[in-house]
């Protein structure tokens, strides 16, 4: 989307996929079957993918001078992140209060203001010379992701199925051919040329990283607040305030320090605030009270919002502002492959640690048993329908199954934060803070 957004207009993109998305969440929400609703969950991906390469590409054009793109850059990520961080308690609000078509209606109003003002205050910006239009390329690149993200879904979901093992071969293939056509193209889609710059991939690795542990984190800390606390959805998304917080705040109090400092070592330190969050939750995992789920996330907020701003602001300062959009769509793509990542592997692991630890009292039946071993969601509702005795035994098993899967994806997380410190002290060193 990025490139299309070179082509036609940034602001123009960044409209459509606006007016795209706040029109199919208005009509997600008032889906009368599943059909309808996948469907517009799917029109909302489109729509979506429209919105942060645009943006972001728009302050690389809109701000030339490098400390102003850097704190428009800040505020912009640290909107990213505080937004994945505090969706659940949103989604708790509007789940308490009102019925399930809510979350999908909340969008409208948050986006008629900028589809309003954006005409207004937003230049349109353009590549001068964007070169014929690639439909091979943008079908390879669909075919590279879309198999890849296929995959790790249906791993998580349904564990090895054979289109699950063909789909990243595809992928793989398609990504092969996409880099080939790039490299011999005039004016191509994207220049590949660019993860020959160690600094540029290293960017794009933090930023996929950091989007990894974040979205991990939130996965079975939301469950343990409500399904080990025993926390309401309410009480539990307001729980995340504090971690949601800090990521805004450190995303842009980091603006004035990489302005002194060397990139490299300021998002090696920050990370290592978020590689601690996880080392505290492997420590403390069995049992961990909810102020110290708090302390944990703070930690972890603080190093995101500030690796996140330093590394996009690293991304779209590689490329010259007529091919912003390309670059734009890369931060994007890792972020989303990031989630997709964060949710499913770290998800995995959670739940396969989960059943693997999961003790079932005896007299369960067949299907209470299936039920419970599929998600500890699962164990709850059974618990709540057996004898009393029975249920109990249950839950405190399950209770000490997720814990333990809590400690093992804690220890995996950390190691990922020191795999990306290791990233950061390496390919970004020769980053600079300056144009």
């Amino acid at each position: 989307m990025g490139n299309m957004g070179d082509r036609y207009g940034r602001r123009r993109l960044l409209m459509i996929g606006a007016a795209g998305f706040g029109l199919v969440s208005a009509l997600a929400a008032f889906a009368t079957d599943a059909s309808q609703l996948i469907a517009a969950r799917a029109a909302l991906g489109f729509f979506g993918a429209m919105l942060m390469p645009s943006t972001l590409s728009l302050l690389r054009s809109i701000f030339t001078d490098r400390k102003q793109r850097r704190l428009a850059i800040a505020i912009w990520a640290s909107g990213f992140s505080g937004g994945s961080a505090l969706g659940p308690l949103v989604g708790g609000v509007l789940l308490e209060h009102f019925w399930w078509g809510s979350v999908f209606l909340v969008a409208v109003p948050v986006l008629l203001p900028l589809l309003i003002l954006t005409p207004i205050l937003v230049p349109e910006s353009k590549d001068p010379a964007p070169g014929p239009i690639d439909a091979v390329a943008i079908l390879l690149s669909l075919a590279t992701v879309a198999p890849i993200v296929y995959s790790i879904k249906t791993f998580a979901t349904e564990g090895v199925t054979p289109l699950a093992i063909a789909a990243p071969v595809v992928g793989v293939l398609a990504g092969i051919l996409f880099v080939r056509r790039m490299s011999r193209a005039r004016n191509p889609m994207l220049d590949v040329a660019l993860f020959r710059e160690p600094v540029f991939t290293g960017a794009v690795l933090v930023n996929l990283l950091s989007v990894v542990s974040l979205v991990g984190f939130l996965f079975f800390v939301t469950q343990h607040l409500q399904l080990v606390a025993g926390l309401d959805p309410l009480a539990a998304g307001f729980a995340l305030i504090p971690g949601s917080v800090v990521v805004i705040v450190s995303g842009l109090v980091i603006v004035p320090i990489v302005a002194r400092a060397r990139p490299s070592r300021v998002v090696a330190i920050a990370l290592s605030l978020s590689a601690v969050a996880y080392v505290i939750l492997a420590v403390t995992g069995k049992g961990a009270s909810v102020g110290l789920l708090v302390v944990a996330f703070c930690l972890l907020g603080a190093g995101i919002g500030a690796s996140q701003t330093i590394s996009n602001d690293l991304i779209i300062a590689a490329v010259p502002p007529a091919k912003a959009g390309a670059a734009s769509a890369v931060s994007e793509t890792a972020y989303e492959v990031g989630a997709v990542l964060g949710t499913a592997v770290l998800g995995s692991i959670l739940t396969a640690t989960y059943r693997t630890g999961l003790v079932l009292p005896a007299g369960l039946s067949d299907g209470d048993a299936v039920a419970a071993r599929e998600t500890l969601g699962g164990a709850v509702s059974v618990a709540e329908r057996v004898p009393a005795d029975m249920g109990a035994a249950l839950l405190e098993s399950a209770h000490t199954a997720f814990d333990g899967g809590v400690v093992t994806t804690s220890i995996i997380g950390a190691a990922l934060m020191v795999g990306a410190i290791v990233l950061s002290l390496t390919s970004l060193r020769r980053a600079s803070s300056h144009d």
